[in-house]
């Protein structure tokens, strides 16, 4: 610090630089009470009826302390105790960019008026000015005096002048007109590269250690402005000057239609500045509000002529700037308030408890028409916002949503949805995407774990959610109950243009409601599974991906026709609850409910993912499945292995291990006769598909190897049968025992044109004549417990085409750099390799796995964060303005969906497969998530499919 006189009152709450070990978490009781209804008078401001906290929108995680925000109209901004600057999308909530912008903290950002320039000062004395859209630097600006950190940064479009509130209480401005004809900077005069009054302070007689050079004081892009001595205004106040504002009108001290400078500094004060075009004259002080009581002002807000200031201790004070009145002194928080913001006629406050309050003020409400201001303030709400100190916050309006947003040293910023329904209004369902995520969210709550009886009334209460949600938007809707009491299925119908009722096509939607269990008893989810979170970007829950999201998704893309009056075909939705049960009882209810199903044209599912995080796919076969018991039993109960056992017992398991080895051979070849036959050769266009697939993924990730390898691993896991065997079970309990009983449990993976009856019967004659050839007098029994047909669609028809065109239209360019994945706190654990191999290893090619294709990223961690992201301004816009990307990839998957073969036969129309989710969706695992921006996406996909598909 480059202090020449003593400064008197310094006031510097150690809030703004506290690492997250050493943040205050202790909350105050006072803040934790619950109020009832009615009315109590607390420290000055009324408190009324407690109402529960904001929807918390999206939760945003970092790895440092958020100090300081900013907000613009696509983007979120985020210093950071790093002195990093962190972007996130305000759309989709996801991290768009990472920038090293200072070397120490990023203690102020600055967005212009025009949003045309954001600035950022620090720690390290620096203010810099990006373009917003790229957070390329524009200006890279420094004094050549040692003013220490600078706390706040405001800029005037009106003067081209940027001005800077600094450790050393001066306020120093740079003029950015003509910057092309200054003199040359001195690198010298460069803060990190001149000498520091005190770590490069010597002892009489000693040395002083050389700093490295390098890159010190250097900087690769931007404008290097350096600012004059002379262009500073000394002890502005005579205490640090945490924060400004620039605002208009708000005093009858300068012309309305100028710019004002608002500054509040350590030593309590409030100061109002008059600007000037000449650089020379800078800034007039025209009003100082407050007195030098070292009680620092920390935030202040303006509405209209009114200021609010905060303070240590909970205070804020009310100011007439006309006036220069102090109106009102408010006990807003036990702690320190932090940050102010003006929003929406309510006043925001946050501070170093962790808790947020909104405020209603006298300019609003029922005392908006008062000449007094005697009345009290009201707290209209109060939450713990975080568990931490609360140090930034910013308001805006997006897409028809009240966002107040809040960064904190817990490492996090939250996003609140604040916006105010009427309860009186009226009209059409809103359809925004905030009831999208609403309507997710709930959705995901109902338990419909279909495996465990124990979740029967879930599954019922999810079923009859979503039918009403259907209902509510205007579907006519069923509950079509199976047989043997298992969960019903959800029909509902969105009928198109009646004017053509006689001849309009019929769209069928499949999916399910019902999700796998979630057991979080080891802590591994981020969130409980089934109350909907979103983090970074990404909303985690059980179903989210599978299929509770794309279910929404497509509902909401059918009422985005309904709602404009473009929907001409009928959309039937199928929603049944078994899925993950094998899909009992789904045949027997749609074909008795056939007629009021009627007549189907096409069918979409969306039930699959993308081959990795990058590029959307669309697929086109699923292998077959079916599942038996293989079981071997006794004549004799269990017996002791020591006692009776002997070379003349028989035993079960024994016999059973060894059928189910001859059921493979060299290679893992499955050894039924005839398994193979009639399997479909390779065709010229799908080795095409096979090609393309294997180009863009090496061309992302050159580590997954060899072209060759890599296609015959996918060849392998998509087109070709396998044989599993998933586990054993046998009688009696642990021991030393000979057990009456052996089972397993063994899958066949199907391809197209092997059919499930062939290979029940193939399957059976080889499992019994292998038994026979033991000469055993144990019994052999087998048990199809489940069996799906495979499923090849048509690449080339009208629905893959108008799915396609939907895809490209809606995605815009799939960019082809490489975007690096980077994990979450927990990190995957590798497997390790012995040291010495115990035999000699295979000389076959290792097949790649979904974990491979997505760079290995621990998906039970925090959303994978890009590294490499493009640059904002070439992520998608408007659909207007985007430009056609490459087309999706055709893949084929090496999983099962029972229903989709069969709908096919059944109503005799083509059906298509969409995968909405990315590779790293979990699904079936801890932290099953879904990319907000995949979700919206979905949206505007099947929205247009449904309107053009029948035109077809």
């Amino acid at each position: 610090m480059a202090s020449i006189v003593p400064i008197r009152a310094i006031a510097h709450p150690p809030t703004f630089q506290t690492p997250l070990a050493d943040r205050s978490t202790a909350a105050i009781s006072e803040d934790d009470e619950v109020y009832d209804i009615g009315d109590r008078v607390e420290g000055g401001i009324e408190v009324v009826r407690r109402k529960e906290r904001p929807e918390l929108a999206h939760h945003l995680q970092n790895d440092s302390s958020i100090l300081t925000l900013a907000v613009g109209e696509r983007y979120i901004y985020a210093g950071t105790q790093d002195g990093e600057i962190v972007v996130w999308s305000l759309e989709s909530f996801e991290l768009v960019l990472r920038i090293q912008a200072h070397t120490r903290a990023v203690l102020c950002l600055f967005l212009s008026a025009d949003g045309q320039l954001l600035f950022s000062s620090a720690g390290d004395a620096i203010v810099n000015a990006w373009c917003p859209t790229t957070l390329k630097r524009i200006y890279h600006i420094y004094s050549t005096y040692d003013v220490g950190d600078v706390f706040s940064v405001a800029y005037s479009k009106q003067f081209e002048m940027v001005y800077l509130g600094a450790q050393n209480t001066s306020i120093q401005w740079c003029s950015l007109r003509d910057s092309a004809t200054r003199p040359r900077p001195n690198p010298d005069s460069h803060p990190d590269r001149r000498n520091h009054r005190f770590f490069d302070s010597v002892q009489h007689g000693g040395t002083s250690t050389p700093r490295p050079q390098p890159n010190r004081g250097l900087v690769s892009d931007g404008e290097v402005l350096e600012m004059d001595k002379a262009h500073m205004r000394h002890y502005a106040h005579f205490g640090y000057v945490y924060c400004m504002l620039l605002v208009k009108g708000v005093t009858r001290l300068v012309d309305s239609d100028e710019d004002v400078l608002i500054s509040g500094g350590g030593d309590g004060t409030i100061k109002i500045w008059k600007l000037a075009h000449n650089v020379e004259e800078g800034i007039k002080e025209v009003a100082c509000l407050g007195n030098d009581d070292a009680e620092s002002v920390l935030s202040m807000a303006v509405d209209g002529s009114f200021l609010y200031s905060s303070k240590l201790e909970g205070i804020v004070e009310l100011w007439d700037l006309d006036t220069k009145q102090k109106l009102r002194v408010i006990r807003a928080h036990r702690g320190d308030v932090m940050t102010l913001q003006m929003g929406w006629g309510y006043l925001w406050s946050a501070g170093s408890t962790g808790f947020a309050r909104k405020h209603s003020t006298v300019q609003y409400g029922k005392y908006q028409n008062s000449s007094s201001f005697s009345q009290k303030y009201h707290c209209v709400n109060r939450w713990k916002a975080h568990e931490g100190r609360i140090l930034a916050s910013a308001v805006i309006s997006y897409k028809g949503q009240q966002l107040y947003i809040t960064g904190a040293n817990d490492n996090s910023v939250s996003i609140w949805n604040v916006t105010d329904c009427s309860p009186g209004s009226h009209g059409k369902p809103d359809i925004t995407d905030s009831l999208l995520i609403k309507s997710l969210q709930e959705f995901v709550s109902f338990k419909t774990i279909s495996a465990r009886p124990d979740h029967a009334e879930d599954c019922r209460r999810g079923a009859t959610f979503l039918r009403t949600l259907f209902k509510k938007h205007g579907a006519q809707t069923e509950m079509l109950n199976t047989n043997n009491g298992q969960n019903p299925v959800v029909y509902a119908r969105f009928k198109g243009n009646p004017e053509t009722s006689g001849k309009r096509k019929n769209i069928l939607f499949y999916g399910h409601y019902d999700v796998v269990p979630a057991d979080n008893k080891q802590n591994m989810w981020i969130a409980d599974p089934f109350q909907m979170k979103g983090v970074n970007g990404y909303l985690y829950g059980r179903g989210v991906s599978d299929n509770k999201g794309p279910i929404i998704a497509a509902l909401f893309g059918a009422l985005d026709l309904v709602h404009s009056k473009e929907l001409e075909s009928d959309i039937t939705f199928l929603i049944e609850g078994e899925e993950e049960s094998g899909s009992r009882g789904f045949k027997d209810a749609v074909r008795r409910h056939k007629d009021l199903i009627g007549h189907i044209n096409y069918i979409i599912l969306a039930n699959s993912y993308w081959l990795d995080d990058e590029v959307p796919c669309l697929t086109y076969g699923l292998r077959g499945m079916l599942h038996a018991t293989v079981k071997v039993d006794s004549n004799h109960p269990d017996v002791h292995s020591g006692v009776d056992g002997s070379f003349m017992m028989d035993e079960p398991l024994f016999d059973l291990t060894s059928v189910l080895a001859k059921l493979k051979g060299l290679h893992n070849r499955i050894q039924i006769p005839g398994f193979y036959d009639n399997i479909l050769p390779l065709t010229e266009p799908e080795e095409a598909r096979y090609d393309d697939i294997t180009e863009v993924l090496i061309r992302r990730n050159p580590e997954l190897g060899p072209p060759e390898t890599l296609k015959a691993s996918l060849m392998a896991r998509w087109r070709e049968p396998n044989l599993t065997i998933h586990r054993y079970r046998v009688s009696g309990p642990d021991g030393s025992l000979v057990s009456s009983h052996a089972s397993a449990a063994i899958s066949l993976r199907l391809v197209p044109n092997q059919e499930v009856e062939d290979v029940i019967r193939s399957l059976s004659e080889f499992l019994r004549g292998a038994f026979a050839t033991l000469d055993t007098h144990n019994h052999l029994s087998i048990a199809i417990d489940n069996q799906a047909d495979a499923w090849l669609g048509d690449p080339e028809n009208e629905i893959f085409q108008t799915l396609e065109k939907a895809i490209m239209d809606a995605w815009g360019p799939i960019g082809e750099i490489r975007r690096a994945s980077v994990p979450g706190p927990k990190l995957i654990q590798q497997i390790q390799k012995p040291a010495t191999p115990t035999a000699i290893p295979s000389l076959k090619p290792s097949p790649t796995t979904s974990i491979t294709l997505t760079n290995g990223s621990d998906h039970t961690s925090l959303a994978a964060m890009s590294l490499e992201s493009p640059a904002l301004e070439s992520w998608p816009q408007n659909g207007s303005e985007e430009k056609r990307g490459r087309k999706p990839l055709y893949i084929r998957e090496g999983g099962s969906i029972p229903s989709i073969r069969f709908l096919e036969k059944e109503f005799g129309a083509p059906a298509a497969h969409l995968p909405c989710g990315q590779a790293s969706d979990s699904a079936h695992l801890d932290n099953e998530r879904l990319r907000v921006r995949n979700l919206y996406k979905s949206r505007e996909i099947f929205r247009q499919v449904f309107k053009e598909l029948p035109r077809k």
